[in-house]
């Protein structure tokens, strides 16, 4: 039986060594809700935002990281992604629950992730994140998300695959 090593520790993540892999694991996570966010009007609700680890702006769906503060310890998968959906986004949702699950990245880390569909959106804030985040909010008409996808990255943006994901899993 292989024997698990840990490398390195930090704040928010475990560096660690299993045989000849080495992979990371999130503290105090029990994974990652991604908010599909669809408005009476047929818009998709997305968010930009700066990624240290890719030095740039990026173009994702609302999400976060599920149990990670002491506060929200025992939150549900659903009730992480409607708070998490207020804070960044300014959208309040009336009911939440999760389509898809499946590992993050694999190769990287155990992180399972949580496609949560979220309705009944009432815009009750500006958005934009709590302390240290700097969240813009793009709400886009789905009949123009490719279009609209296409131009952000030809300004310089990186897009996250999981909203084409996403527009997928609104078709179930």
């Amino acid at each position: 039986m292989n024997r698990v090593l840990e490398l390195y520790t930090g704040k928010f993540l475990r560096l660690l060594r299993n045989a000849h892999w080495e992979y990371v694991e999130r503290i105090n996570s029990r994974g990652a809700g991604f908010i599909i966010a669809r408005t009476e009007a047929d818009e998709l609700v997305l968010v930009e935002q700066y990624r240290m680890p890719l030095q740039t702006r990026t173009i994702e769906l609302p999400a976060g990281i599920i149990g990670d503060e002491d506060a929200h310890r025992d939150e549900s998968v659903e009730a992480s992604a409607l708070r998490e959906l207020e804070e960044e986004t300014g959208f309040r949702g009336r009911s939440a629950r999760v389509v898809f699950s499946g590992p993050t990245a694999p190769g990287m880390t155990a992180e399972m992730a949580y496609f949560v569909r979220v309705e009944g959106l009432q815009r009750v804030g500006p958005g934009g994140g709590v302390a240290g985040e700097d969240i813009t909010v793009h709400v886009v008409p789905l009949a123009q998300l490719d279009a609209w996808l296409d131009a952000r990255q030809a300004d310089g943006m990186l897009v996250d695959a999981r909203i084409l994901a996403a527009r997928q899993l609104l078709t179930r």
